[in-house]
């Protein structure tokens, strides 16, 4: 990362012993990246897949979650033997910062709306830091309407009516919530991408999903959210048309319906990795999709096969 700025991660976890995650005090790998790296906002599309049937159709909603700080901050302690507490940091700073990202982002990719979620009416000195921050960043684009929504409530909204949604900003544990929420509607983790992003150019995009070690070695991961992880760094790099490409084929793949990895099966024939892999391939081939060199950037993508060998041995 310290060379090219751009990447892309397969989801990683601690080390495990006897059934439980060993971590002595160490925050999680993916928080410590995210800390060292400074990647600020964790960005994360939503939107309802043609031909995979959900109860919603109209899911076209990004979540933008503040990365560094929050209730993530890493700072917790005993106070005495029985009572503990855990620190929440908001910043000024920091709050400022991913609010212009998030109407940044609504200007510059056509979104009409920023909501800022929230629990200020009870942490008032926190989030009210925060809504203060969205509110003066809001005054820079006139022509994006701003809300703030209460996450409860925002909850409730989402599970009634996610289209009254477009892009939201918030704080680090409500985005680690809501963002989950969303993927739950259009399908599942095993669909949703995400991209990190950090200043002066650097982007770090990953699935949304765990490592998945219960179903290590059964060939039954879904690579829907990796690959199209794949296609927000290739966005993030403006090369629009090559992440046309590769997400048409993955679509595609999904909406024909004859073949589905076990997280999005109903009465269709079972799809392994492998095999869902192998047909996103022959699409992109199709689409004359092998190796491109990007010398502005001094990256070489190849044809995404390490890109999904990475899942391949995960399960393995």
């Amino acid at each position: 990362m310290g060379k090219f700025r751009i990447g892309t991660k397969e989801p990683g976890r601690l080390e495990r012993a006897n059934g439980h995650t060993i971590g002595k005090g160490h925050r999680s790998l993916n928080l410590t990246l995210r800390k060292e790296l400074n990647l600020y906002a964790n960005v994360r599309p939503c939107y309802s897949l043609p031909g995979y049937k959900t109860r919603y159709d109209d899911v076209n909603l990004i979540t933008i979650r503040e990365n560094t700080e929050g209730e993530y901050s890493g700072l917790e302690h005993q106070v005495v033997r029985g009572v503990v507490e855990s620190l929440k940091i908001i910043t000024r700073q920091a709050s400022l910062r991913v609010a212009e990202y998030a109407f940044h982002y609504a200007k510059t990719h056509g979104r009409e709306r920023v909501s800022a979620i929230h629990k200020a009416n009870i942490m008032q000195k926190t989030d009210g830091l925060f809504l203060k921050c969205c509110r003066e960043v809001a005054e820079k684009y006139p022509d994006i309407k701003y809300e703030e929504v209460v996450i409860d409530n925002c909850c409730m909204m989402l599970v009634k009516n996610p289209a009254l949604f477009d892009v939201l900003v918030m704080p680090n544990l409500y985005g680690d919530i809501i963002s989950d929420l969303c993927a739950g509607l259009i399908g599942g983790l095993g669909l949703t991408p995400s991209c990190n992003i950090g200043e002066g150019g650097i982007a770090l995009a990953e699935a949304v999903h765990g490592s998945a070690p219960d179903i290590a070695g059964k060939n039954l991961a879904n690579p829907t959210a990796l690959l199209l992880s794949s296609v927000t760094m290739l966005r993030h790099l403006e090369l629009h048309d090559k992440a046309d490409r590769i997400q048409n084929a993955i679509l595609s793949t999904i909406a024909e319906g004859k073949f589905r990895t076990a997280d999005l099966v109903a009465h269709r024939q079972l799809l392994t990795l492998r095999r869902q892999s192998a047909i996103i391939f022959e699409r992109m081939m199709l689409s004359r999709i092998w190796v491109f060199w990007i010398r502005s950037q001094q990256i070489m993508f190849s044809n995404l096969f390490f890109l999904v060998s990475s899942v391949v041995s995960e399960g393995e």
